[in-house]
Parts: structure tokens; C-alpha cells; sequence
């Protein structure tokens, strides 16, 4: 079973007097790249939730979001008095109001007059969020295999294209032979020189020889099985595939460069349009 990078997940808790909006979004990336955004007051917090989501994602550019909305009226402030009193007594030196309540109202607007009291963590309701995360982590998971499974019937045909574009040069290959020994017996026959037939034969065999794509076929059969395999293991492992695909690419790259015959050479370039394909999908598998 493969994973998809691509996910998406959303929780809104409603807890004492707070509505807590947890949001993740995941895209591929080649590790995990996460970025988390919270309330300053829940920092302290910031490496437990990290290890959670890291654990769960494992690769992605992670994009979390955490928001607060505490209910008007719940949020606990406190008048700095002793600012403020300082503030009315420069105020009075310097407009010469001498009414308390003038100054009050003043001084209360300058900056420091009035602080939100940092409330310790409660571990409850801590907790409650954590459950929260792990619900999104689930939703986003849920997504990726959703999304996973899409991408595995896409491999899964396009490696059966290049299986059956692989029989078809298999096929060809015979007629391929023939033509490359007329070809080059033509080309010797058109200097008009005399020339030793057994030698001929000799140095045409080791020519054929050395166009010969039978253990590339081999190998990139073996190739295509073990990309088969690995689809259908229980973790997803999309850099195993990636390495696996290289390898694939290579033979067909070798079969293209011994070709020499159009027909099998046009074979080779189908082959080579499906294995981008996966190359491209693969880059989003978890």
C-alpha cells in the first residue's frame, strides 16, 4: 500500500470559554519540512506537538495551523497601576489638568496601561487538544491513502504498458537482427572490394553481438516485478521506488542506444514517455 504526500485535515473543539481551530495541510517534499503556527502562550507546548505530527507524517512540507478564539469578556487583564499613576502624574505636570478622571482616561490609552495576565497551560485541556491533533493527523491520513490508491492504479497501469511495450520489442527483435546484417552486408557489397566472407561473418557476428539487448530485457523485467512488489508492501516507500525507477530507466535508456532499427527505437521512446509519468507521480508518494 502507498501514500500520498498530498493531504488535508480540519478540527474545531469547543472547550471552557475557547474555541480551538486546528488545521493541517500536507504537500510533498523530499523530508519533512514542518511548519507549525500557535498562540504564544502554548510555546512551551511547541517540541511535544511537534514529535507527534513528525511521527505520524514522516515526509511532507507540513503546514500546521492553530488558532484560539477565547469568548469576549474571558480574557484576563489587569491595570499596570502603578504605569498608569506614573503616566497621570507626567499628564498633570504637563497639561495642568488636575481633574483625576481626565487623567485616567488618558493615561489609561498609553502603552503598558493595561496587560493580558498569561494563564498557565491546564494539562485537561491540554489533553483535549491533543486528541484534536491526533484527529486531523487521522483525516490527513485517511487523505493520503484516498489519494495513494489513485496513484497505485496508475502505476500499476503504466507498468503493464511498458511490460507489454517490452514483449512487443522481444517480438521485433528477431526482424531487428535481420535488418542490421542486410544493412551492413548491403554496405559492404556497395564498396565493390574484394573481401574475405569468413572474416566477414566473424566480424559481422561480434557487430550483432554487441547490439544484443537480451539481458537488458532481463534485467528490466526483474526491474518491473520488483516496482510491482514494492507497490504492494505494507509501508509506503516512495524513495525504494524512485531508486527503482532510475534502474528502469536505465535499461530502457541501453535497449534505445542498441536499437538501431526505427520500429524498436519508437518502442523505446513509448517506454520512455511512461516511465516519466511515474517519475513525476512518484515525487508525491509518501
Amino acid at each position: 500500500m502507498i501514500y500520498s504526500m498530498t493531504g488535508y485535515g480540519k478540527v474545531v473543539l469547543e472547550l471552557n470559554a475557547k474555541t480551538v481551530r486546528i488545521e493541517v495541510r500536507s504537500l510533498n517534499s523530499k523530508s519533512l519540512d514542518l511548519n507549525l503556527r500557535m498562540p504564544s502562550e502554548y510555546r512551551a507546548k511547541e517540541l511535544e506537538l511537534r514529535k507527534i505530527i513528525g511521527s505520524r507524517l514522516r515526509r511532507g512540507k507540513i503546514d500546521v495551523s492553530f488558532h484560539i478564539d477565547v469568548e469576549k469578556g474571558k480574557n484576563p487583564t489587569k491595570i499596570n497601576t502603578s504605569i498608569v499613576k506614573n503616566y497621570m502624574d507626567q499628564l498633570s505636570n504637563i497639561s495642568g489638568v488636575a481633574r483625576n478622571l481626565d487623567l485616567l482616561r488618558m493615561a489609561i490609552k498609553m502603552p503598558d496601561s493595561i496587560s493580558a495576565e498569561k494563564e498557565e497551560i491546564d494539562e485537561q485541556e491540554w489533553s483535549l487538544i491533543i486528541n484534536g491533533v491526533e484527529d486531523v493527523l487521522n483525516k490527513i491520513e485517511n487523505y493520503r491513502k484516498d489519494e495513494g490508491k489513485a496513484l497505485y492504479s496508475d502505476f500499476y497501469n503504466r507498468l503493464n504498458c511498458i511490460k507489454s511495450l517490452l514483449k512487443k520489442a522481444v517480438e521485433i527483435d528477431p526482424e531487428r537482427i535481420k535488418n542490421v546484417r542486410e544493412r551492413l552486408t548491403k554496405s559492404v557489397l556497395e564498396l565493390k572490394e574484394k573481401i574475405d566472407q569468413n572474416r566477414f561473418e566473424q566480424e559481422l557476428i561480434y557487430y550483432i553481438e554487441k547490439l544484443d539487448i537480451n539481458e537488458e530485457k532481463i534485467r528490466l523485467d526483474n526491474h518491473l516485478d520488483y516496482f510491482f512488489k514494492t507497490l504492494d508492501q505494507n509501508q509506503s516507500n516512495g524513495k525504494k521506488l524512485g531508486f527503482i525507477a532510475q534502474e528502469i530507466g536505465r535499461e530502457i535508456n541501453t535497449i534505445g542506444s542498441k536499437a538501431n532499427y526505427a520500429p524498436m527505437q519508437k518502442v523505446v521512446v513509448q517506454m520512455k514517455d511512461e516511465l516519466e509519468k511515474i517519475k513525476e507521480q512518484l515525487l508525491n508518494v509518501l
